[in-house]
């Protein structure tokens, strides 16, 4: 079995610093680090879970913390989950699922992931007292990572443009009062507005019956050539069965876009153009930023966008 003191001898370092590199690596320098990491890739050494956490007093697991209703068969964040998890494993660490945020520090853990969190919970972000991070843009300076959200409306309505529909309407949440929810629309209004357009907008519940409400009602005001840049895959499918159900030709006399690219766009007929964020490569990356601010004793992470990606589909021409 190879141990510290062989890792020590490949590297040609001390024990000492062999230990540090795997419990305090913030405490060595980056060259030190590159040569023990190296040694203990070549000998196929793997630290002792239970012992670092010992040494570290720290128990190796997190929580994961959600302030909305789970769907066990919803792909968004069963995606995210899964990406989280194997990031945790990379370092031995596992988590738990948490859904009242009020009992968040009950039991043992080392920190927190938390999602869905609104602009109210901010006050109670602010008692925890283990290292937290968010997924989702927020404005307070807490840590979190995110798609890029003006970003993906940006890139969908410029692309409806390139496919010469005449008229651009997005159709967003009922209650804007979230950071993401603004970046999506901003991202839609600053597009149309520097192509000397003006921006028109219907807001509904995130739900595919609200949004066949809102066609319903407006159908005989869409003129042909109209895009429907939406905020949500689940909003596009209802903008996509209520324009069927009134015969409309899609996409040749309508186009629809999404936002998400989990499973509703591929489940709609026909198949929806959508902006799809790396969910999976998110849940990833909010361990790895997770773990670093535990090693880190707290220090700030900074904020991390992901740049979506444009998925072409048969809802658009």
């Amino acid at each position: 079995m190879v141990t510290l003191s062989d890792v020590a001898k490949q590297a040609n370092v001390s024990k000492m610093t062999v230990s540090r590199v795997i419990n305090h690596p913030e405490q060595v320098t980056e060259e030190l680090r590159g040569l023990v990491e190296a040694a203990m890739v070549e000998l196929d050494y793997h630290p002792n879970s239970v012992a670092q956490a010992l040494v570290n007093n720290r128990t190796n697991v997190v929580k994961f913390v959600t302030l909305e209703d789970i769907d066990t068969t919803e792909p968004y964040y069963m995606n995210l989950l899964f990406g989280f998890a194997r990031g945790l494993t990379k370092k031995q660490y596992a988590f738990q699922l948490v859904t009242d945020l009020n009992r968040i520090e009950e039991g043992r853990a080392d920190g927190y992931l938390i999602t869905g969190s609104r602009t109210h919970n901010y006050e109670l972000f602010d008692k925890l007292k283990k290292p937290f991070v968010l997924f989702g843009e927020n404005h307070r300076g807490y840590d979190f990572v995110d798609t890029d959200n003006q970003l993906g409306e940006k890139t969908a309505t410029e692309y409806a443009l390139s496919r010469l529909y005449k008229q651009i309407i997005f159709i967003g949440w009922l209650d804007v009062k979230e950071p993401f929810e603004y970046s999506r629309e901003a991202g839609y209004i600053n597009t149309l507005q520097k192509n000397q357009l003006i921006p028109k907008i219907y807001r509904v519940d995130n739900h595919s019956h609200a949004a066949q409400k809102v066609i319903q009602d407006h159908f005989r005001e869409f003129k042909k050539d109209t895009c429907f840049i939406c905020a949500s895959d689940r909003i596009a499918i209802g903008v996509v069965r209520e324009l069927e159900y009134q015969g409309a030709k899609i996409p040749e006399d309508f186009g629809v876009i999404g936002f998400d690219g989990i499973f509703l766009d591929q489940v709609s007929n026909p198949k929806l153009t959508t902006i799809k964020q790396p969910i999976f490569k998110m849940g990833e990356l909010l361990a790895s930023m997770l773990l670093q601010k535990i090693a880190q004793s707290g220090s700030p992470q900074g904020e991390l966008l992901l740049e979506p990606k444009l998925i072409r589909r048969e809802s658009t021409r």
